[in-house]
């Protein structure tokens, strides 16, 4: 188990290689992972961005075995759940 950055964005976005993901999860042997990551405005609704980011690696992740257990949002104060949500 770790905790790895993957990105460090600016105020409205960032880029997100699923190449990096994988390769990390990869070399660790892990058989699952959870996304987090969070936004600044304290709007806690995944976006168009997010939703896709997700399918995308849930695509890949299928490929490798590797699950995609959740995606979360994070705020100061609060968190969003893709699983949670129904939506993994």
């Amino acid at each position: 188990m770790g905790i790895v950055d993957i990105s460090i964005g600016g105020v409205s976005a960032t880029l997100v290689d699923p190449k990096v993901i994988f390769a990390v999860a990869l070399k660790s042997g892990a058989s699952g992972v959870i996304l987090c990551h969070n936004h600044p405005s304290e709007e806690l609704q995944p976006g168009k961005a997010d939703a896709d980011l997700t399918k995308r690696l849930q695509q890949g992740g299928r490929l490798l075995d590797i699950e995609i257990l959740d995606h979360l949002i994070v705020s100061k104060n609060s968190f969003y759940s893709f699983a949670d949500e129904g939506l993994m």
